[in-house]
């Protein structure tokens, strides 16, 4: 063995310790909304008695899946009400969902970039590897330095954690659109921007659909993880088993999190292959749309005989 050693671990501190200095109203900025909006979700979820929140969800169940998915939904809340994680629960659902649209708001466009940019996508893919492969516990350290202990660091750290799905997919779907489709847009003289808007993203929907679905599913497996930084939510109960080495707590808040990410999961999936309107399965539909409103059209219609 020999002396060399490369000081990359005070390289990474040197960096975490100046974009702090510097950047440091920034990321009290961003601390501030992220808290503001995990607040304000988590007040809608807690602060209606439990039953409202139980009827709207067993609401889209049925709305999502029928009424046998309606049921399992009221039977797998009952069971985490009457486990006493009802609160913990909703905590953790204000958590995710903050997490998953955020995440979603950011990869979507980014996936948009790739498929429109070879250089972006070569750019952001060693990017988005790094991110899926480097181990979520690492993202806390530098998230606990920039916003301190609560549920801003476990926000950002799930964000970093579950993003690059919704980036792969949403690029995937929109490369995989048939290209003719796209060729009939543009000879009929719609823009690109109007091609995204009603060829490519419709068409891509299943796909961007299964990344978000992906994110959020993501997002629930960072629980446990944000409940070290105190998030609460089901993390802490989780945490604190594991402390005490408390199966009973333990099996409890686990399984309350597996109903959960069930919910999750059957909603999220459902939303890209449920009935969609015909529309969205026809591209001679979107073709035709933007047949009407090009240009081309416009110039070979004939102008109205005048009236004597």
């Amino acid at each position: 063995m020999t002396d060399f050693r490369l000081p990359v671990g005070s390289w990474a501190e040197d960096v975490v310790d100046f974009v702090t200095t510097v950047f440091g109203p920034v990321f009290d900025f961003i601390h501030l909304v992220f808290n503001g909006f995990y607040d304000a979700v988590d007040l809608l979820l807690v602060g209606p008695p439990f039953w409202v929140i139980m009827l709207v969800l067993v609401a889209l169940g049925w709305w999502a899946r029928g009424w046998l998915f309606a049921l399992g939904t009221a039977v797998g809340l009952l069971l985490i009400l009457g486990m006493d994680q009802w609160e913990n629960a909703m905590d953790t659902l204000a958590l995710v969902l903050v997490s998953a649209i955020i995440a979603v708001a950011i990869s979507i466009p980014l996936g948009i970039l790739g498929a429109r940019s070879r250089t972006a996508s070569a750019i952001m893919k060693p990017v988005l590897d790094f991110m899926q492969t480097m181990p979520a516990f690492v993202y806390l350290i530098p998230a606990l330095i920039l916003f301190r202990v609560g549920v801003v660091p476990g926000i950002v750290a799930t964000i970093i954690f579950s993003m690059a799905p919704g980036v792969r997919l949403t690029e995937l779907g929109i490369r995989g659109v048939d290209a003719e489709v796209v060729e009939a847009g543009f000879a009929f003289g719609a823009s690109p921007r109007r091609i995204l808007r009603q060829i490519q993203l419709p068409l891509a929907a299943p796909t961007i659909m299964a990344g978000v679905n992906q994110v959020i599913m993501l997002s629930l497996s960072m629980v446990v993880i944000a409940g070290m930084v105190g998030a609460g939510g089901l993390g802490a109960p989780i945490v604190q088993a594991l402390s005490r080495i408390d199966v009973g707590l333990g099996f409890e808040a686990g399984l309350a999190v597996v109903i959960l990410a069930i919910l999750l999961d059957r909603l999220t999936a459902s939303l890209g292959t449920r009935r969609r309107p015909r529309r969205l399965h026809k591209p001679s539909a979107r073709v035709r749309a933007a047949e009407e409103n090009s240009p081309a059209k416009a110039e070979a219609e004939p102008a109205p005989a005048a009236t004597v």
